[in-house]
């Protein structure tokens, strides 16, 4: 990297937490309740530290891959590492011991994976569990319906802990068309908080990206994953999951 770009990297960060502080703020909390996450995705491992030595503190990968490779090159060093993408079962392995959080449980299946993977290695993996609170059909997700028989069956788990939501709505053209969807998630989450289920505990309600990320905190998010609004317009090219 350049000290030019470093330096406009620099200001994106500063810019986004100023967002992220300013949503809170509006929206009478207090801004230490808010975790923001810089997906990483498709920045190399020296893009990743700068944002970490310009203030980032969470660091939330999609591929398992690039998390290995950049985990081999120290990218996430200072800052605590979780996993937000599509997970495979037969992947779960590469990630357990190095990430605090899997955001993207959508399925009984893909939670029983990780448990049993956890518990070879004698570690309780924390979680979220993914609502698919638009019901796409090309979306992977725990259609609202399903969340109580899947919190049932995976509390059970002594090598998991459920700590909260997570949610992926439809792609709005405008910030507050997906306002719907992030205000019925946060009454999800009320729902399921209310229930006292054991193993649970509802700390994590994680919503809200770079186009969407001020409506989200608005309708009660307090963890958001913000990629292109630190990181700029990513080069998108095919990479494996």
């Amino acid at each position: 990297m350049t000290e030019q770009e470093k330096k406009e990297l620099q200001e994106r960060v500063k810019s986004v937490i100023e967002r992220v502080n300013n949503a809170v703020v509006q929206a009478g909390r207090d801004p230490s309740e808010i975790t923001l996450v810089a997906a990483t995705k498709m920045n190399d491992a020296e893009r990743v530290q700068a944002a970490i030595e310009a203030g980032i503190r969470v660091c939330g990968e999609n591929r398992v891959q690039e998390l290995q490779e950049k985990y081999e090159q120290d990218a996430y060093d200072g800052a605590d590492l979780q996993f937000i993408g599509t997970l495979q079962t037969n992947k779960v392995k590469y990630l357990i011991g190095k990430v605090s959080l899997i955001q993207s449980v959508g399925s009984v299946h893909l939670g029983e994976a990780i448990a049993k993977e956890a518990e070879k290695r004698g570690v309780c993996q924390d979680i979220l569990l993914e609502v698919n609170i638009g019901r796409e059909a090309a979306k992977s997700g725990l259609p609202p319906e399903e969340l109580h028989d899947a919190i049932v069956k995976l509390s059970a788990k002594k090598s998991l802990h459920i700590r909260g939501l997570m949610a992926i709505p439809p792609v709005a053209d405008e910030k507050t068309k997906n306002s719907n969807y992030f205000t019925e998630m946060r009454q999800v989450f009320i729902d399921i908080l209310t229930k006292k289920y054991d193993n649970v505990d509802m700390d994590y309600l994680s919503m809200g990206m770079t186009n969407d990320f001020e409506t989200a905190i608005a309708c009660g998010a307090n963890m958001v994953r913000v990629g292109t609004a630190i990181f700029g317009k990513r080069p998108y090219q095919i990479v494996s999951p």
